[in-house]
């Protein structure tokens, strides 16, 4: 025990010892801070006094984003803003196709698997309908729709179900006949703008009684400028389109092949009552 006491005596001892060593240690860098300081002020005084202006640096626009709304403003206002408006209204609808073709996906198998068992295995009629109903997309309320008709035999099943699949094949199409407005609409005002902007041109030339470059390069560039910005957002439009497209093949094609595994389903289900 005694031996305790000494050594937390000799750890105090030894922690008060550095403490005052750096505390000195401090005291000394504080001094000579303070005759720096004092230093440097003597110096500052003995100087003459320079005033600095500040330099306010204003913001300089480089790149790709410059050179856009540099041609967008030479391209005439009035045409580049109506191909602006194309591609915004074109773009919304995609988005709005792609975002809805994303929640209408859904695992197949899984859904056709949970439908046989409650249908064949368990020969629960409610609880496959339940599956259905509460499954999103188009495939499910097929399903759905193919269900509550199966009490009336297996015709009316298949009669409704492919009813119902024309019906959900248009809903993923909806929307898509204004995308491609907008992708014909783009290059047609481009060419409207370059048109006008031949015209100009020759006003210009007839205003001036000369042929010169720089009577006709301001119309031109409008012309120029104007069918560029439109056929690239009908690129950028046809883009998305096509792949809206796409999705929309390969969603009919799985509605196809879940509804002839429906059917199956329904064809057992009718010989084993």
């Amino acid at each position: 025990m005694k031996k305790v006491f000494a050594i937390i005596a000799l750890m105090g001892v030894f922690t008060f010892g550095m403490t005052q060593s750096v505390s000195a240690q401090d005291e000394t860098a504080d001094s000579a801070a303070v005759e720096q300081v004092d230093s440097a002020a003597v110096d500052s005084a003995a100087a003459p006094a320079v005033e600095e202006e500040p330099v306010e640096s204003e913001p300089v626009e480089t790149g790709m984003y410059k050179n856009i709304k540099t041609k967008f403003i030479e391209g005439s206002a009035g045409f580049m803003a109506l191909v602006a408006i194309a591609l915004i209204l074109g773009l919304a609808f995609c988005i709005e196709r792609i975002i809805y073709l994303a929640l209408s996906k859904v695992n197949t198998v899984k859904l056709i698997e949970d439908v046989e068992n409650a249908l064949l295995n368990k020969g629960d009629l409610e609880g496959a309908k339940s599956i259905a109903r509460e499954t999103r997309g188009p495939i499910a309320s097929i399903f759905y729709q193919g269900l509550t008709r199966l009490n009336d035999g297996a015709d009316a099943v298949e009669k409704s179900v492919v009813a119902y699949g024309a019906v959900q094949a248009s809903k993923l199409e909806s929307g898509c006949s204004w995308i491609t407005l907008f992708i014909g609409m783009a290059p047609s005002l481009g060419f409207l703008g370059t048109v006008i902007g031949m015209v100009q041109a020759f006003d210009d030339i007839q205003a001036a009684g000369d042929i010169s470059p720089t009577v006709v390069a301001g119309g031109m560039k409008v012309a120029l400028l104007t069918t560029i910005f439109g056929i690239v957002v009908a690129l950028i439009l046809q883009v998305f389109y096509n792949y809206i497209l796409a999705e929309i093949e390969g969603l009919t094609a799985k509605m196809e092949d879940a509804t002839i595994s429906l059917l199956d389903i329904v064809a057992k289900y009718s010989n084993k009552k």
